[in-house]
């Protein structure tokens, strides 16, 4: 057998790298953090286990990435439905909703997430991460904001706060209420975006978020196997 093409292996280790996330997504969501180890994310995304730490240093790294890469996909996901637009106060109100909407429908994960944050690691430095920054602070630029270094990290600590509070355990506050404050906050008409009441009432969250991981078909762990030296370098990019 001929050696695989430097493309094909670049391929492969996206493909399991995705693989990883949307198991680890899914597993945090069904079961919890605690629940759920990394031979069990290892078993769902089809992967050899030994790959799981080649990417990413620890459970929480994973965990954290995963998540990161939800909420940019769903973000973006909101911000470029149709109708498109390029109305600054109409994609800030979808970005606010889609990030509450995240609460609302994942709160297992969310839940997580949030407690992740708080450890002593902080931000996961990811590129996940870093297209989630990129897309919030686009965000705001396009609301107007003359200070966008100043303005994005605190439109992302208000809606972490708002998250926290939808999440808190035993005192969760309404996301309703929540969405209201942060509309006032920025002056938001309450129709933009997507009102609580426009939604169907008892629709579940989707369950399906294939299309938010490019996986395409799985491989099996054998042919997942990255080449030694192209992977050193792949993993400082994780």
């Amino acid at each position: 057998m001929s050696p695989r093409s430097a493309s094909v292996n670049e391929e492969l280790r996206r493909r399991s790298r995705e693989r990883l996330l949307q198991a680890a997504v899914e597993l945090v969501g069904e079961r919890g953090y605690d629940a759920t180890t990394l031979g069990d994310i290892a078993d769902r995304a089809g992967s050899a286990r030994g790959l799981v730490s080649y990417y990413f240093p620890g459970k929480r790294q994973l965990v954290q990435s995963a998540v990161h890469r939800l909420m940019h996909r769903t973000l973006e996901e909101a911000l470029e439905r149709e109708p498109r637009t390029e109305d600054g106060r109409e994609r800030l109100a979808r970005a606010v909703d889609a990030i509450l909407g995240l609460a609302r429908d994942r709160p297992v994960l969310m839940r997580q997430h949030m407690a992740g944050l708080l450890q002593a690691e902080g931000f996961v430095q990811c590129p996940e991460q870093r297209r989630l920054s990129e897309l919030l602070g686009d965000t705001v630029a396009r609301y107007g904001s003359e200070d966008v270094p100043v303005d994005y990290p605190m439109l992302r600590a208000l809606l972490m706060g708002a998250v926290y509070a939808a999440l808190v355990p035993g005192v969760p506050m309404p996301v309703p209420v929540l969405r209201a404050e942060l509309f006032e906050r920025y002056g938001l008409a309450w129709e933009l975006g997507v009102p609580p009441e426009s939604a169907a009432d008892g629709v579940e969250a989707e369950q399906d978020l294939s299309r938010f991981f490019a996986t395409e078909e799985r491989a099996a762990p054998v042919e997942e196997r990255p080449a030694p030296v192209d992977e050193r370098a792949a993993s400082t990019e994780g």
